[in-house]
Parts: structure tokens; sequence; C-alpha cells
């Protein structure tokens, strides 16, 4: 019953993975739409934020606290993840470095092990779109002990996070003082706060929250999920919000998430209409359930993860070179990404899994 109501967040993922393709393709298309229109989508970064929220409860709730009860629990919940992302980003990023024309045998361990998504620098090095899995791999590792303080108490939670988050701060300050900080690690703030899980946790938290909810929806919560019309809610919560937010850009190149107030509702309100429609699509048969739980967008969901890392940069490069369609090889980038799942991400990951776990991780 579980699985069948976690379908439509399946193909939740399809949707996040096009608007982040609306995003970085809005350039081309400055002269054909509507300004208003444009405001919107020089937003639709959102779609990150999308995936932050849903990896934050999908983890949370699958599994919780417990991988912090032992360090085998550990390491085999780090096995599950790391076999998650790094197979396919370890081959999109090895064909980068292995092209001549790209990036030109320049290895890095840096790259290979997400590290450089800490350096303002460095960040958009190799696939540059990998940087949010430096941050999505940052709440991979810390998950356990988050959900650890968030069933002691909540409040040890908020301020653990905001304490890391000045830590963090203060540190790439520090570093700025011992030696110049050459590679900005940790700074400047902005980059801290924008892409940085020491910055975006509150999407993760979020996520946490929604789990807690649903892990208690029979005891405490039994009125939240009493409340009609959370999906309808949260879609136009998170759109509306976002238009907002591009009320504060300066101008077309840039974000209304550059002003204080814009990234205050970006950062602070936009996941808690994510946690509506999330739950909207968990607990309410409507036709948006509906439509994501369709053997298209699950399929389209299961592949998005590829889809993300070829959707710019390395991979969309060397296609462009080939064919682009006036739809910016949006299908054909889909159809690409079906294929990678199908024949590599998967099978190596059911692979992993089998291989080094007794009980596979789902």
């Amino acid at each position: 019953m579980i699985q069948s109501r976690f379908d439509s967040l399946t193909g939740f993922r399809a949707l996040a993975a096009s608007m982040v393709f609306i995003y970085h393709n809005r350039k081309y298309w400055r002269g054909q739409l509507h300004p208003e229109v444009l405001r919107l989508f020089n937003e639709f970064h959102v779609g990150v934020a999308l995936f932050f929220v849903l990896s934050g409860f999908l983890l949370a709730y699958g599994y919780g606290d417990k991988p912090a009860h032992s360090l085998t629990e550990y390491k085999r919940y780090i096995i599950g993840r790391m076999a998650r992302i790094f197979p396919l980003y370890w081959l999109v990023l090895t064909l980068y470095y292995l092209d001549p024309l790209f990036g030109k045998m320049d290895f890095s361990v840096l790259t290979y092990t997400l590290t450089h998504g800490f350096s303002n620098k460095l960040n958009l090095d190799g696939i540059s779109q990998a940087w949010s899995l430096s941050v999505e791999f940052t709440f991979y590792i810390l998950l356990p002990f988050l959900c650890l303080m968030e069933r002691k108490k909540i409040l040890y939670l908020v301020l653990f996070l905001v304490s890391i988050t000045l830590l963090t701060w203060l540190g790439g300050y520090l570093w700025l003082w011992l030696n110049g900080n050459p590679r900005q690690f940790f700074y400047p703030l902005k980059f801290v706060l924008g892409s940085t899980f020491f910055g975006r946790w509150t999407e993760f938290f979020a996520g946490i929250i929604l789990a807690r909810l649903l892990k208690q929806s029979q005891d405490k919560y039994a009125w939240f999920w009493q409340w009609k019309y959370k999906t309808y809610t949260g879609i136009i919560g998170v759109f509306v919000l976002c238009y907002v937010v591009g009320l504060f850009q300066p101008d077309v190149f840039h974000h209304g998430t550059d002003h204080p107030v814009g990234y205050l509702i970006f950062a602070l309100i936009i996941p808690l209409f994510v946690i509506l429609w999330l739950a909207g699509l968990i607990s309410e048969p409507t036709m948006v359930q509906r439509f994501f739980s369709s053997k298209i967008l699950i399929l389209l969901g299961k592949a998005s993860f590829a889809f993300y890392l070829i959707h710019i940069s390395y991979v969309n490069i060397r296609l462009k070179w080939i064919w682009l369609g006036p739809d910016r090889n949006f299908v054909l980038l889909w159809l690409i990404s079906i294929l990678l799942y199908v024949l590599f991400e998967n099978p190596i990951n059911s692979f992993i899994k089998n291989k080094f776990l007794k009980n596979p991780v789902k």
C-alpha cells in the first residue's frame, strides 16, 4: 500500500528534472518568452529544491536513525547510498576527462569524491551540475544522526543545523585569514548558503518533518492528513511563491534569491508548500496523483538522475554538436536517460547492493 502511494513521488522526480532543464535553457528563449513567464522560469532552479525535499522525506521515512545504531548498519546504509549515485556519475565524469576536447586527462580526486562542491572556485568543475550531488551526499552522511536528534527532540536538530551553518561560515573566513583561502572553500557566505548542504538544509529538514508527520499520522498529526486540497495548495503555493521571488530579480540575468527577502522566501517558505504537495501525492486521489503515478512518469522519474547528469554540461554539449532539435534536445535527452537507467544505472545499482549487502537496501 505504501509503495503504491509513493509511485507518484517517483513520477514527481521527472517534473523536478524538467524544471531544471527549463531553467538552464531559458536563456535561449529570452527573445520569445513573455517577460513575466521568463521571470518565473528564472526561478525554476526550484526543481533542485524539490529534489532535496523529496530526498529528505524518502530517506528519513525509509531509514530514520537506524543506520546510527551500529557501525555495520551505517556501512550498509552508506554503501546503498553510494550505489545510488556514484557509478553513473563516475561514468559520465570519466568520459569527460578522457575527452581531449574537455577534461584532457586532467583527473581530479576532488570531483570524484564530490568534495569539489565545498569550493566556490571548483564546484562547477567536471560535470557542472554535480555541485548538487555534493549537497545530497553530505545529507546522506548526516541523515541517521539528524534523525536521531529529531527523534529525541526536534529543537536539538534545529540547533545543530543552525550551529553547523555558523561554524562552516566561520571556518571559511578563518581559512581566508590564515592563507587567503585561494580556492574559497566554505567561502563566501552567499556560496555556503546557496550551494552547500550547510545553507540548503532547510529543504532536507522539510522532508524530515514530512516523514515525521507520516510516521505519526495516527497519533498527533491525524489533522494534517485529514486536511483537504493539500496537493493543489502545494502546487499553487510553490509556483506563486517562485513568481514572487522573481519579483526581486534586478534583471533577466539574475535571480530573486540574490535579494535577502527572495532568499528567505525560497529557503523557508517554499519548502513548506513542497511538503503539502508531496503529502497530497501520498494521501489524496487526485488527477495530479494519477498523472505522476502513470507508467511513463514513473519510468521518467526513475531515469531522472541520468537526465539530470546529462541535460547540461559535457554530454549535452557533445550531443548538440551532432544534433540540436527545436526543443533543445529535451525529448532526445530523456530517451538517452532511459537507456542509461535501463542498461547501466539500475543493473549496476542492483549488482552492488546484491554483492555487498546481505539484505539489499531499496
